[in-house]
């Protein structure tokens, strides 16, 4: 089959990867003019580590584990370690496999058979689905003004899903805003590289240095309401986290929004749960966040869109061309996984942001209790 793929993240190179591999003709479209490497380390866990095996990228992905969270701790206004992270809550097991964004990204997208490719610049505007087995397919008008038509079409473009708001409708239907964001910027200025990572909390707020592979960057994170903003205007995002902080010049705070603001790949995005009675209509799909995000909080993101990948290209091998049956089949086999990871998330955002002073004592306290391996 002819297939479209909207968004070349982790998902989207997943689809292309498992459907190129079986003989389908692949063409993923990224509004973006490269490739998205941005993003701290990134967990595969449970059977999306089967799937990645499957590809035959399990040795390549495994020679690129870090174990960044295993040195990350709670720091207070001085920088004196105050906490750790329990181990328990960081992995499910010591399968897991720890490695940064980009390191997957690239080896997904090198891994890419000649029968996918990569058109960057580009987006989709307009769909038009026939729906049926014999309809023709859909026909697909692009912003660059080019116009195409493919047999399926599968949005894997993220949280903010074009295909979900074309083919499904406005992403407030389905979005739950889970009251945190999230930004990440380049300090090339920290000198030090290598070290243990380090939280330090202001109530309802989270500064954070974290180091891995010779480079060093500022993560932040902070509770809020539902902000209305342009997910492409930079500059808009960069006055969000701004305005966040504003007032608190504790710790290394000042320092760290000032690598904020001047880092042209500075990434912000809300943690915000994708949820939909199902992820197919048509001759169109949704795959990884546009479809089921559990949201960064979950840890679970990346795994989800392996296995999404996996299930959706296994099924359609097994269907032939009845794309509706190999849907929901795809459906009903990811389904527990979306379930497990979006049940798993609020833990983790209470114990990264407390809401008080005194509860930040006591977060820092508990973890302090023997057999937490807090210093």
């Amino acid at each position: 089959m002819n297939i479209l793929v909207s968004g070349a993240g982790i998902a989207g190179l997943a689809c292309a990867l498992e459907l190129g591999t079986r003989g389908h003709d692949v063409t993923v479209v990224e509004y973006a003019h490269h490739l998205r490497l941005t993003g701290t380390p990134i967990d595969i866990r449970g059977d999306a580590i089967e799937a990645v095996d499957r590809m035959g990228l399990l040795a390549k992905i495994q020679k690129q584990r870090v174990r960044m969270s295993e040195l990350t701790q709670f720091v207070d206004s001085a920088g004196e370690p105050v906490a750790r992270i329990p181990m328990a809550e960081i992995s499910d097991s010591d399968d897991d496999i720890e490695l940064l964004r980009e390191d997957l990204v690239r080896i997904l997208a090198d891994a890419l058979p000649d029968t996918a490719a990569i058109r960057f610049g580009d987006s989709i505007e307009t769909l038009t689905d026939g729906g049926g087995i014999d309809s023709g397919g859909v026909d697909v008008r692009f912003a660059s003004g080019r116009t195409g038509r493919y047999d399926l079409v599968l949005g894997a473009d993220g949280q903010h899903s074009a295909v979900r708001r074309l083919v499904f409708g406005p992403k407030e239907d389905y979005l739950r805003h889970l009251g945190v964001y999230f930004a990440l910027a380049d300090h090339p200025g920290e000198a030090r590289s290598e070290g243990p990572n380090s939280i330090y909390n202001v109530p309802r707020r989270m500064a954070g240095l974290f180091r891995y592979k010779g480079k060093a960057v500022a993560v932040f994170q902070f509770r809020s309401e539902p902000i209305d903003y342009d997910h492409h205007d930079l500059d808009a995002q960069k006055k969000i986290l701004i305005d966040a902080f504003a007032g608190h010049r504790s710790w290394r705070i000042p320092e760290l929004l000032d690598a904020a603001r001047v880092d042209p790949s500075f990434f912000f995005t809300s943690a915000g749960q994708i949820h939909m009675p199902s992820w197919h209509r048509g001759r169109v799909a949704l795959v990884g966040d546009a479809g089921y995000s559990p949201a960064f909080l979950s840890g679970r993101g990346t795994s989800l869109a392996l296995t999404g990948a996996r299930f959706l290209a296994e099924e359609l091998e097994r269907c032939g061309n009845d794309h509706t049956t190999a849907f929901a089949r795809y459906e009903a086999r990811q389904r527990p996984y979306v379930t497990f990871a979006q049940d798993r998330v609020y833990s983790g955002r209470d114990r990264m942001l407390p809401t008080t002073w005194a509860a930040i004592a006591a977060r820092n306290k508990a973890l302090q209790a023997p057999g937490t391996g807090a210093p």
